[in-house]
C-alpha cells in the first residue's frame, strides 16, 4: 500500500473476544477489509480480545495500525507494540480525541462498556457539530438488537428525533456496512484522510 492511507477507520470494539465465534470472525472481517482497501485502523491499542483481533487482521493485510492507550490500561489490555504507531497516553479523555481527531469514521464491534461509551460520546459529538465524521455500528449476529430496539423507544417517547438515529448507520455486515462509511467520509483509494481537530 502506499505511504499516505487511502482513509482512516477508528474502530472501538471489546477487549474480550465475546462468546460468540461471530463476533471474532466480524472483527477479522473488518481488519481485513481495512487493509485490503489501503486503509489504516486507529483503534484503543490493545492485543487481547476482539481489538487485537481487528489489530492483527488490519496488519495482516497491508494496512496501517495506530492504537492510543492510556498508561493505567497498558497492562491490563496488552498493549500492542505492534502497531505502526502506538501513543500511550494519560487519560481516557486524551485517548478519544486523538482516536476522533485521526480518523474519517468510526464503527463500533460488539463491545462492554467501554465500547457503548466511546459510541455514545462520538455520536454525541456528531449531534452538536463537532465534527461531521460517520458513524456505523455493525450488529454482528444481533448484538445490538436490544440496544436499537432501546433507542428507537427514546424516539418514541420524544426525548431523540429521527435525525438523531439516522446519524448511525447500523448493518449486521461488515461488508455492507463499511463502504458506505468510507464513501460517506469523503475518502476513497486515492484521498488523502481528512483531518477534522475537536
Amino acid at each position: 500500500m502506499t505511504s499516505t492511507p487511502a482513509f482512516s477507520l477508528c474502530v472501538y470494539c471489546g477487549s474480550r473476544p465475546g462468546e460468540n465465534p461471530l463476533y471474532a470472525e466480524a472483527a477479522r472481517q473488518v481488519g481485513q477489509w481495512i487493509g485490503a482497501h489501503g486503509g489504516q485502523l486507529v483503534y484503543g491499542g490493545g492485543r487481547s480480545g476482539l481489538m487485537g483481533m481487528v489489530a492483527e487482521a488490519t496488519r495482516l493485510a497491508g494496512g496501517r495500525v495506530v492504537g492510543v492507550i492510556p498508561q493505567a490500561l497498558v497492562d491490563k489490555e496488552q498493549a500492542n507494540h505492534a502497531c505502526d504507531e502506538l501513543h500511550i497516553v494519560q487519560t481516557m479523555h486524551e485517548r478519544k480525541a486523538m482516536m476522533a481527531e485521526r480518523s474519517d469514521a468510526f464503527i463500533a464491534l460488539p463491545g462492554g462498556i467501554g465500547t457503548f461509551e466511546e459510541l455514545f460520546e462520538v455520536w454525541t459529538w456528531r449531534q452538536l457539530g463537532y465534527h461531521d465524521k460517520p458513524i456505523g455500528l455493525l450488529n454482528t449476529a444481533g448484538y445490538y438488537d436490544n440496544l436499537l430496539t432501546f433507542l428507537a423507544s427514546s424516539v418514541q417517547s420524544g426525548f431523540m428525533s429521527d435525525w438523531q438515529m439516522g446519524l448511525i448507520q447500523s448493518h449486521a455486515d461488515a461488508a455492507a456496512l463499511l463502504p458506505g462509511l468510507v464513501e460517506n467520509a469523503g475518502t476513497t483509494s486515492d484521498a488523502q484522510p481528512l483531518r477534522t481537530v475537536i
